[in-house]
């Protein structure tokens, strides 16, 4: 549904080099999300990916889409969030999905303009885009792929929106 960043991107959570899977479902519940940060954090250091963008871009991002899914997904407290990753040195891919009607990214007021400054709604989507080299989102908008590489890939673009 919506693409950030340039090229084909492999959607299967397996990069080239030989890493470290993780998959979880988390409970509807903000509270975990610290820790999930810290696995995230200990796994894409272990597969040797710059501690800088890990704190930054993967922990923020990572911590805005699970955010938002555990709000606005619309699953009920015995449902889960889905986070599935795959680490090398060279990137670190990310699927969140829950069990929610979705919505559509493009519709998310941006929170830069200034008639939207004071409003909640489309700040955690704008800082994924910002903040992650490739996103995308499935057709129904339940589930976001992003992709965070080690280095400044050549030929990206900046976000929209």
């Amino acid at each position: 549904m919506s693409s950030e960043g340039g090229g084909h991107i492999d959607r299967t959570l397996a990069p080239a080099e030989a890493a470290p899977q993780l998959r979880m479902d988390l409970p509807i519940d903000l509270g975990g999300i610290p820790a999930v940060l810290d696995e995230l954090m200990r796994r894409g250091s272990a597969a040797g990916f710059p501690r800088r963008k890990l704190r930054l871009n993967l922990c923020v991002g990572v911590c805005e889409a699970l955010s938002n899914a555990m709000r606005h997904g619309g699953a009920g407290p015995q449902e889960a969030v889905r986070l599935e990753a795959a680490f090398s040195s060279v990137r670190i891919e990310v699927r969140i999905a829950d069990g929610g009607v979705g919505f559509d990214p493009e519709r998310i007021p941006d929170p830069t303009l200034p008639e939207n400054m004071v409003g909640e709604a489309g700040r955690g989507v704008y800082l994924i885009r910002k903040l992650m080299d490739h996103v995308e989102y499935n057709d129904v908008g339940n589930s976001l792929f992003m992709v965070l590489y080690a280095r400044r890939r050549a030929g990206r673009r900046a976000p929209s929106g």
